[in-house]
């Protein structure tokens, strides 16, 4: 990543993380080394830790942005109460969630939370591992270390469930000539507090669709539609 920013390092905003060991500085101070950088626009803490008071390393994070070596601070997969303590100790820019068709939990307070706050929420898993692009299919199997091998929410009949789901999202794609993945996107951005969807790619081809995304824009009767398939099919869904 520090050789493809060559160059281009004031043309991109470059979000990383720490906390999955606390050592705050130490985690950033190897990252700008390792991207050739001085800064980094946004510094994340990853997972949160119950022994480690939430001060302790906002505290840290503080210090780093005073000098210059961050620009903002977000936290992820953190609780209602988790992002207050933050609040309360520094000034957070953004959270990080889980938040997909399948995968609502934050709606109940956290994006509400942001909103009030006026904090940025950038939701991850947007496909569900690729669940909701419509290329899984039943009796699909998945090799060695692949995260979805074990994972219940790719059993074959959820597959079959997940895409009963899809096929209503399919009338929409068709409309605006776009992919069932792009549509899933686009949902999850216009949902009410979310600023972004982060998506993974493979490859290029991947990498384009999924930007492609990003020009989609949804109608509100279209996601009037969408919201009542994920309401009606998402019980029976793992």
């Amino acid at each position: 990543m520090g050789e493809a920013l060559a160059g281009l390092r004031d043309k991109v905003v470059l979000a990383t993380k720490c906390g999955l060991v606390w050592h705050v500085r130490h985690e950033l101070e190897e990252s700008l080394r390792r991207l050739a950088t001085d800064r980094n626009d946004l510094y994340q803490t990853h997972w949160q830790d119950a022994t480690t008071p939430i001060a302790e390393p906002m505290g840290e994070l503080e210090k780093l942005r005073r000098e210059s070596k961050i620009r903002a601070i977000g936290v992820s997969n953190v609780s209602p109460a988790d992002l207050e303590a933050y609040l309360e100790a520094g000034g957070v820019s953004s959270i990080q969630e889980k938040y997909n068709m399948l995968d609502r939990g934050a709606e109940k307070q956290l994006l509400a939370l942001a909103r009030e706050k006026g904090i940025a929420a950038l939701a991850y898993s947007p496909m569900a591992l690729g669940l909701l692009t419509g290329k899984v299919k039943p009796g699909r199997r998945f090799p060695g270390d692949d995260l979805r091998r074990n994972n219940p929410r790719f059993t074959d009949e959820n597959i079959r469930r997940v895409n009963a789901l899809l096929e209503e999202v399919a009338p929409v794609a068709a409309a605006h000539r776009a992919t069932l993945a792009q549509t899933v996107v686009a949902w999850t951005i216009a949902q009410p507090g979310v600023t972004c969807a982060l998506c993974g790619a493979r490859n290029p081809e991947q990498a384009r669709e999924n930007a492609g995304a990003g020009g989609l824009q949804l109608t509100g009767e279209e996601l009037a539609t969408l919201n009542a398939a994920v309401r009606r099919h998402g019980p029976g869904i793992v």
